[in-house]
């Protein structure tokens, strides 16, 4: 379970098994026989795995294999239940994108004890209780719906931590060939910060639909359409939190001498006053501008008001994703790779006001195929097909495209040149067997991810490898010492910066895999510790990469201090930086703070997640700054953040397509119990 709603919470899990190691257990693990039930693991882009489960000897045995994008789940499963359908022991072994999958739960005398990745303990057993595997098979996610199900009330509490939920949403008859199917969709309510939805035929499970979906062998077929279904079905919820918690101002509103962040001019000035009327800023200045009549009036002493941020890197993943965003300030996001059609329509759903959200710069991912072919892509193997994804993403109105890193170098250039013929901007991975500055002239307007930069001085054993877990381990074995300040490196960094070549550096994604042992907290998450779902919280504990023969972690820390050191240089050339997180945006303030360490001022900081990313992507007179006539895209933070950036995190309330929410209305709709902490 823990496993699924990590894959739905981050749209990329940066933390790795390597390939190695996984071949070396998988000899160990159990062999399916020829009877058992299978799932396959897809995504829009194709099959990733394979998940089977079958009995022997009274015990459930399962077995799940995936790669995706290089990362690897090699596991098995055994678990043992009791009459009522209560777990009472279990065992998994093998290796996960987090590292080992060793875990382990027993019952047994009124007591229970568990070890997993990440944490361990040993307590009382509580009766009616559930253990909630930290990883597992789906199997372990089969039996924790099946004993929810059954209970009377439909919820139960969960070992070791947390209540969960459980009500019907939907129902569909599915057909595949002359077989018809008539299924049952369920919402797992209390483990995650959105529903968890599941699709059952009676009382037996069926499939998991999502960015990754299970779907039974044979069956792939329904997966967009069990997809689209469980989205209609939570629509509504999604629909009754538009009017309770962001009603359309009807008066004008009045933030009264409040500090406010000058993004233009990269100045923060205090004592200022902003009246919003019709969503609108109307007007901006000193005393001299007073409160309109009958206005709302916001007071703004110990608070600062700045333009409402944009994660640059956001994958859109739910319903649920909107409040989330927008508790954290971020009114704006870059998508830069989703499920095509679920992504437009819920910018069309946020646009025309049925859903809580941020603003939607949507670029379509473009990948080749093979088997680290991106989840979610549009695939090209050829010229014609790549051109063609082109000029689909031109008529559906996408702002750009993102080339992934299977893609064949040889179509970056068509690629890039259609795209650059219908005004698309080309941002990306770079293709394995490419460097950089080759993908720069062949078309690229920006590099995504500062490991993709980094990519110029890697050996070639990296870069003819770069779409599978070398990007990320190679990185760590040689940008320690790679000298930014040689002759090679500093033609290349004043080619990017004479090209005007922007970079999405995700510096907190590689923080949070180099830097925290398994089980530890990364830096991004510390400050929400104690407000999220208790699930949420353990998932926390698995963000890092696993070590390998070659890479310590202290070797990745000094990687990660050389990224770190790479942003600082290309700021201090001019080159375009745009915050993003490759995550959920609880990290994007972290990722200015990691700007601020790098000689950032907290003022260019800012501008990274203000009006720098409003500009790259073309909206840069509507949005990205306080100004007169701008749309009143705005967050009010207590604290003073150009002395202290982590103070962004402080949201009282953010403004939004006329709307003016609390933040802790819209932390309080997806189960966070309050605001991040403060630092002392």
């Amino acid at each position: 379970m823990k496993r699924l709603l990590a894959i739905i919470f981050a749209a990329a899990c940066f933390a790795i098994a390597p390939a190695t190691r996984a071949q070396d257990v998988t000899a160990a693990l159990a062999r399916a026989p020829a009877s058992a039930e299978t799932w396959a693991i897809i995504s829009t882009a194709g099959r990733h795995g394979t998940s089977q489960r079958w009995t022997a000897d009274g015990v459930r045995w399962s077995r799940e294999s995936i790669l995706l994008r290089g990362f690897v789940t090699e596991i098995d499963q055994q678990m043992s239940v009791g009459a009522d359908g209560a777990v009472q022991s279990l065992t998994i072994r093998g290796v996960t994108p987090s590292g080992d999958a060793g875990e382990t739960f027993t019952a047994a005398n009124g007591r229970y004890q568990f070890r997993s990745p990440v944490d361990t303990g040993e307590a009382a057993l509580p009766a009616g209780a559930f253990y909630s595997a930290f990883g597992g098979t789906i199997d372990s996610t089969i039996a924790f719906v099946d004993y929810l199900r059954s209970r009377p009330d439909h919820t139960m509490q969960l070992l070791p931590s947390g209540r969960a939920e459980i009500v019907q949403i939907a129902t569909r008859t599915v057909t595949n060939g002359g077989q018809s199917k008539n299924l049952t969709a369920y919402a797992i309510v209390g483990v995650g910060l959105s529903p968890f939805p599941v699709w059952y035929e009676g009382d037996r499970f069926f499939a998991f639909a999502g960015f990754l979906s299970w779907i039974p062998e044979g069956w792939e077929g329904v997966a967009n359409e069990l997809s689209a279904a469980q989205d209609e079905a939570l629509s509504g919820r999604a629909t009754a939190l538009v009017n309770e918690i962001g009603p359309r101002a009807t008066a004008p509103i009045y933030f009264q001498n409040v500090r406010i962040y000058d993004a233009e001019a990269r100045r923060f000035r205090n004592n200022r006053n902003v009246v919003v009327t019709d969503g609108r800023i109307s007007a901006v200045g000193g005393r001299n501008v007073r409160a309109p009549e009958n206005a709302q009036v916001i007071p703004g002493a110990g608070r600062t008001l700045v333009p409402g941020l944009w994660d640059s890197h956001q994958h859109f993943s739910g319903d649920d994703s909107g409040p989330l965003l927008l508790s954290q300030g971020i009114t704006n996001i870059r998508d830069p790779g989703n499920r095509d059609v679920e992504l437009i329509a819920r910018r069309a759903r946020i646009n025309s006001g049925q859903l809580l959200g941020p603003r939607i710069i949507a670029s379509l991912l473009i990948d080749g195929e093979g088997p680290n072919t991106a989840q979610m892509a549009s695939v090209a193997r050829n010229a014609e097909e790549g051109v063609a994804a082109v000029r689909h993403a031109h008529e559906a109105g996408y702002f750009g495209v993102k080339l992934y890193g299977t893609l064949d170098s040889s179509l970056v250039a068509p690629i890039a040149a259609e795209a650059h013929r219908l005004g698309l901007h080309v941002q990306g991975h770079i293709p394995h067997g490419m460097r950089p500055l080759e993908a720069v002239r062949a078309g690229y307007n920006e590099i995504t991810h500062i490991n993709f930069v980094m990519m110029q001085a890697m050996p070639d054993e990296v870069v003819q490898n770069s779409n599978g877990l070398p990007r990320f381990y190679g990185t760590a074995r040689y940008a320690p010492d790679v000298n930014l300040r040689s002759p090679e490196m500093r033609a290349y960094l004043d080619e990017l910066a004479s090209r005007h070549i922007a970079v999405d550096p995700t510096l907190v994604t590689f923080e949070g895999g180099y830097v925290p042992n398994m089980g530890e907290i990364a830096a991004a998450y510390a400050p929400f510790m104690g407000t999220m779902p208790p699930a949420v919280e353990r998932g926390f504990r698995a963000a890092s990469f696993g070590p390998s023969a070659e890479v310590s972690r202290e070797q990745m820390r000094r990687a990660q201090a050389a990224l770190q050191n790479l942003v600082g240089e290309l700021h201090r050339r001019r080159i375009t930086i745009v915050a993003g997180t490759d995550g959920s945006g609880l990290e994007l303030v972290r990722e200015l703070e990691l700007y601020v360490a790098a000689g950032f001022t907290p003022a260019d900081a800012l501008a990274a997640a203000t009006i720098v990313p409003a500009q790259l992507f073309g909206v840069g007179e509507e949005t990205g700054s306080i100004r007169v006539g701008k749309a009143a895209d705005l967050a009010l933070v207590e604290g003073d953040p150009s002395r202290n950036i982590g103070d962004l995190r402080n949201v009282v309330m953010v403004m939004r397509d006329g709307r003016l929410m609390q933040a802790d209305a819209l932390r309080r709709a997806i189960g966070i119990s309050g605001p991040p902490r403060r630092a002392n």
